[in-house]
C-alpha cells in the first residue's frame, strides 16, 4: 500500500527542486511515480515544475488511460511508459534538460571518461539515446534500445532522462549527470583530465557491488575504452615489430 498524499508531495519536491537546481525552465521537463503495477502518477502538461499542486497530478494506467485527474498528463508520457514496460524494477521517472548535460547531448558527445568515483560508482557511462521527435513513438523506440543496461541516458538534442527504485533515487541521478557533466566540461578547459585507470575502475564496480546499489549497471560500455586502448597499443607494437624486421631484413641484404 501507498499513501496517496506522500506520492503527490515527493513529485511536488522534486518537480520543486528540478526547478531550483535550473534543470527545467519554465513548463519543461515532467515526473512519474508507479504506485502498483499497472498505475502512475504523472506531471501536466504546461505547468511549471517549480509550482505544481497535488490536484494537478494525473492517475493513469500503463497504457496511457487517465484513472483520476482533471489536467492533461505530460507530452512525454510515451517515453516514461516504456521504462516502465520494460524494466519491472523501475518505479519512479524523471526528464528535465539539465544545462551542462544537455549540451553534451546536443555535441553528441556522451559522458564515458573515467573521472570521478562518485560517477562511476552511480553511473559508470551516460550514453546518448538516437534524437526522436518530442512526444512520438520515435523517442520511447530510441531510449528502449539502452534501457537494459543503463539507469540514466542523454536524449540527442534534447535533455536528459534518468530512472530508479524511487522518485529520490531517480532525482539524484540526474542531480550526478549534471555533476558529472559539469566537471567533465571544467577538465576539458583546464587541458583534459587525468582518467583513472582500469583497475581503480574495477576495485569501484567492486564497491558498487558491496553498496548494493540497485539498477542496472552498463559494465561493458565502461571497459570499451580500455579494451580499444589495448587494441591501439597491440597495433602500434605491431607495427614497431614489422618495422624493426623489416630494418634488419635490409641490413642482412646490405641495403
Amino acid at each position: 500500500m501507498y499513501l496517496e498524499s506522500q506520492v503527490k508531495n515527493d513529485i511536488i519536491e522534486i518537480g520543486r527542486r528540478l526547478w531550483l537546481k535550473g534543470f527545467v525552465a519554465a513548463n519543461d521537463g515532467n515526473i512519474t511515480v508507479r504506485v502498483g503495477k499497472n498505475e502512475i502518477w504523472a506531471t501536466p502538461t504546461g505547468v511549471s515544475k517549480g509550482f505544481l499542486k497535488p490536484e494537478m497530478l494525473i492517475k493513469l494506467d500503463l497504457d496511457g488511460n487517465v484513472i483520476s485527474g482533471t489536467w492533461k498528463p505530460t507530452s512525454e508520457l510515451k517515453m516514461h511508459l516504456r521504462v516502465y514496460k520494460e524494466r519491472d524494477d523501475v518505479m519512479a521517472v524523471v526528464h528535465a534538460h539539465p544545462p551542462v548535460a544537455t549540451s553534451f547531448a546536443i555535441v553528441g558527445k556522451t559522458l564515458d571518461a573515467p573521472i570521478m568515483p562518485e560517477a562511476v560508482i552511480s553511473l559508470g557511462v551516460v550514453p546518448i539515446a538516437e534524437y526522436g521527435t518530442p512526444s512520438t513513438e520515435e523517442l520511447p523506440e530510441n531510449v528502449s534500445k539502452y534501457l537494459q543496461e543503463c539507469d540514466a541516458l542523454l536524449l540527442e538534442n534534447h535533455g536528459a532522462l534518468t530512472y530508479g527504485p524511487d522518485i529520490y533515487t531517480a532525482y539524484y541521478r540526474m542531480e550526478t549527470m549534471e555533476f558529472y557533466a559539469y566537471i567533465s566540461l571544467l577538465t576539458h578547459l583546464l587541458g583534459g583530465a587525468r582518467e583513472l585507470s582500469e583497475d581503480k575502475v574495477r576495485k569501484l564496480v567492486e564497491i558498487r557491488k558491496k553498496l548494493g546499489v540497485k539498477g542496472r549497471y552498463p559494465v561493458q560500455r565502461l571497459f570499451k575504452r580500455y579494451n580499444i586502448n589495448k587494441e591501439e597499443i597491440k597495433e602500434e607494437q605491431l607495427v614497431d615489430m614489422v618495422t624493426r624486421i623489416t630494418k634488419r631484413v635490409l641490413e642482412e641484404m646490405g641495403q
